[in-house]
């Protein structure tokens, strides 16, 4: 099986070059590609970001949001994380789902499928990994947890309102496994990568991009996969509750996001207000939630600024 080489570590770059692969490729028989990102949340293409993941925490460390175009849940990747895709005509890839675990085993992991989309390795994950149709060829793409931060994977993947503690890490660092610790023959994640290349490529060469292909890959990252419309604006409608105490007094929203702009917004609470709050909230209908900050909301709650009024949302 042909390889790709890819060391770009931008996560809106490498989902395109994910789709590109699928869509943009038809060679007559399966490729695959090892690849990196750096920190960054990858969500499902039919997730929304503001059910799955703790995005305060994502604005506050620098941690990139990317939507993928295969479904599936939210995963954190970093650069102790190796990814895999695989892409070929779909009559070839029956098997596909067992390249990868017969290329861990034969390296000495006791790797095994396991579930609807998992890896294991003695009991513990170690890979997830998603699937997508395009005409008559097939991409999985996934995973492989080599030496991942597993404190900033909880905390980037904690939902809003959620309480998860030091026990909660406890139990996550409980049910995943590092595959480092399983491969000692290999000091450092370049030198497993480099491994398990040759494993699947069994001797077979390297598919080369051409310019043009790669001009290509750069338009879509720049065009759909960086943009608020494809990693918020794709997301399904999702209802939320926020709740806060200011010195104008405690203030509780109900609201929901759809195409990731507000669509019902709803306030209650003994807070204190020149102006009635359901003003403020047939304004709000249709903007965005990074656009509060801007927003003076002094009239409706007392010495309150858009900055505070923001957080609520956060809640």
């Amino acid at each position: 099986m042909k390889f790709l080489t890819n060391f770009c570590t931008n996560a809106h770059w490498n989902m395109a070059f994910d789709e590109f692969a699928l869509e943009g490729i038809h060679t007559p028989e399966p490729l695959f590609f090892l690849w990196q990102n750096a920190p960054a949340v990858i969500i499902g293409l039919n997730q929304s970001p503001y059910a799955e993941v703790n995005l305060p925490y994502l604005e506050q460390k620098g941690i990139l949001l990317a939507r993928r175009v295969t479904g599936g849940g939210a995963v954190y990747h970093d650069l102790g994380n190796l990814n895999y895709s695989i892409v070929g005509p779909l009559e070839q890839m029956e098997n596909a789902f067992e390249w990868v675990p017969e290329a861990l085993q034969k390296m000495g992991v006791p790797a095994e499928r396991s579930g609807r989309n998992d890896i294991l390795v003695d009991g513990k994950k170690c890979s997830g990994y998603a699937k997508r149709l395009s005409k008559d060829r097939m991409m999985i793409h996934g995973t492989l947890m080599w030496d991942v931060d597993l404190d900033v994977l909880t905390d980037a993947l904690k939902t809003p309102g959620s309480k998860v503690t030091a026990k909660g890490i406890a139990s996550v660092r409980s049910r995943v496994a590092n595959l480092k610790d399983y491969l000692p023959q290999f000091p450092t994640l370049d030198a497993f990568r480099k491994a398990l290349q040759e494993q699947l490529a069994a001797g077979d060469g390297e598919y080369v991009l051409t310019e043009a292909q790669r001009a290509e890959v750069d338009r879509e990252a720049r065009e759909k996969f960086s943009t608020w419309e494809w990693n918020f604006g794709h997301s399904p409608e999702t209802t939320h509750r926020g709740k806060k105490k200011f010195a104008c007094g405690t203030v509780e929203v109900l609201y929901s996001l759809k195409g990731g702009e507000l669509a019902d917004v709803t306030f209650q609470g003994d807070f204190l207000g020149n102006r009635p709050a359901e003003e403020l909230a047939a304004q709000l209908k249709g903007k965005r939630l990074q656009e509060l900050e801007r927003l003076d909301v002094s009239a409706y709650f007392d010495g309150l600024d858009g900055t505070l009024f923001a957080t609520l949302f956060e809640a």
